[in-house]
């Protein structure tokens, strides 16, 4: 093993291209993180939903299997770019968007990072204050609150500042003890279980639409990793990126969303969708001796996924600023991230919406998915690791470089796209103009990606990129890269 590659050692590596030297990664460590991430209350809520949406159990296992079958299929290919790159998801998203346009990229995953650690803080702190307060007659207060934020929060910060190796390390530990706590859950809980649940009164009025509510929502939770799949697949050596890399991605994710939302549609299923909190209810039907198995469930499981997001936004925002190191980014994104924990929470009390918002920011963020995975085919995982590094330096041109440092054909995809999406859109923080055209039932992830792969291949057929991009022909010219021309002057020569 690479020496900084040692769980315990404080990662150095930011964004920068890894040499082949440095990668010791294996593709089993994508299954470990990627369950490991999926082992908090933030992603078992999302079994909780089709249960709040009305769905009985039965109805309610069908939409989240189907929601994860595609969401994760989605998902799991967009690992391939890190061992082909040496670099994370927004970086390597320069060579389809331009090494300027990867901002869209960097954005993206800072406010899901953000939102998800947020989420994740709540979830653990108000797992650890509710059994503390069942258990030792805890009273239930602001401070008492607080303190449980900074105790799962510090932790989780600290995992993310070490980095890489750390990061997957305690995902081996978290990994086993809170899947076999779920599993102890089930059992813990089967007395009450009653697998007739019928659910309750439809959210959009019927079965069909609810039911399709409930997928598209699951679909969106695999689909919300896409940023962060390669801060980890970056470091496995590009002889082993191919199928390996997909078929761990797709495991690890699909293990991890699996066990966490059956657990929460089971145990949700029990106090039914009327409870307020997902934690309360649990923590309410728990046996006594189970509570503290919940309790560690909720600290744990915020560590698991609050370090993935934090470490993967830090990588990214030691891009931004070039002065950084991955390090430091990490340490200003987590005060930042910490601090909005706090003011979300205490002042402007935004748990739920924060929670709505984060569903929706995944219909922004699919289009630019499904524009980065065409462009993967068409440059047939074929990069140019220097040129991708240009905005990072603080210089301009390259292959990437496009106009301005703008790839005008994937912005002129993504933004139709979202916009679409959007209007479809039906959550509790938004509700679309559109989103009751197909009888309530939520197209806007599907409408999204499908404007974005359609903007995007037309575009691309009617501007041909450079054959340069697909290694079919030799790097253009200084003076073609530099040039800043208007796309239709510029795709015969450099694009």
């Amino acid at each position: 093993m690479h020496e900084e590659n040692r769980a315990g050692r404080v990662e150095q590596r930011g964004i920068d291209y890894i040499p082949d030297a440095e990668r010791d990664g294996d593709p089993r460590s994508l299954v470990w993180v990627f369950i490991g991430a999926q082992m908090s209350f933030t992603v078992i809520v999302f079994g909780w939903l089709p249960i709040v949406f009305g769905l009985g159990w039965w109805s309610s296992v069908t939409a989240i299997v189907v929601g994860l079958l595609v969401g994760t299929a989605i998902f799991a290919p967009f690992g391939l770019f890190g061992p082909r790159t040496g670099t994370n998801s927004a970086v390597s998203s320069g060579a389809h968007f331009g090494v300027v346009g990867r901002l869209i990229g960097s954005i993206l995953a800072m406010i899901t990072a953000v939102g998800f650690f947020a989420i994740s803080i709540w979830t653990g702190g108000d797992a650890l204050v509710a059994g503390a307060h069942r258990l030792f007659g805890l009273p239930v207060t602001d401070l008492v609150s607080a303190l449980g934020y900074a105790l799962t929060g510090l932790f989780t910060i600290a995992i993310a500042i070490y980095g890489y190796a750390t990061v997957v390390a305690a995902q081996k530990f978290v990994v086993p003890v809170l899947g076999g706590l779920m599993l102890i859950g089930f059992a813990a809980l089967a007395s009450r279980f009653d697998a007739g649940y019928a659910g309750g009164e439809y959210a959009l009025g019927g079965f069909w639409p609810t039911w399709l509510l409930a997928v598209a929502t699951t679909m969106s939770l695999p689909i919300s990793y896409a940023p962060f799949a390669n801060d980890y697949s970056r470091y496995i050596p590009r002889a082993r990126g191919g199928r390996e890399v997909v078929a761990a991605n797709y495991v690890g994710m699909m293990i991890g969303c699996t066990l966490a939302c059956l657990f929460g549609a089971y145990t949700a299923s029990i106090f039914g969708a009327a409870e307020a909190s997902f934690v309360g209810g649990l923590i309410a039907i728990s046996p006594g001796w189970y509570v503290l198995a919940a309790l560690a469930l909720g600290v744990l499981g915020s560590f698991g996924q609050g370090s993935v997001c934090l470490y993967g936004t830090g990588l990214d925002f030691s891009s931004l600023i070039p002065r950084l190191s991955r390090v430091r980014a990490t340490v200003l994104i987590s005060l930042l991230a910490f601090a909005f924990v706090f003011v979300g929470r205490f002042v402007w009390n935004a748990v739920d919406s924060v929670s709505a918002f984060v569903i929706l920011l995944v219909v922004v963020m699919a289009p630019w998915v499904v524009i980065n995975l065409i462009g993967y085919v068409q440059r047939r995982g074929r990069y140019d690791v220097e040129d991708l590094q240009v905005f990072n330096t603080g210089s301009s041109g390259g292959i990437y470089w496009f106009t301005g440092g703008w790839n005008l054909r994937a912005v002129a995809a993504f933004f139709p796209a979202v916009v679409i999406g959007l209007l479809f859109a039906n959550t509790t923080l938004y509700t679309g103009p559109w989103a009751d055209l197909a009888g309530g039932v939520d197209l806007s992830l599907v409408s999204g990606a499908g404007v974005a792969a359609a903007i995007y291949l037309a575009l691309t057929r009617i501007f041909p990129e450079p054959a340069v991009l697909r290694g079919e022909a030799a790097a253009p010219s200084p003076a073609e890269v530099e040039a800043d021309q208007p796309i239709a002057v510029h795709v015969t020569e450099q694009a």
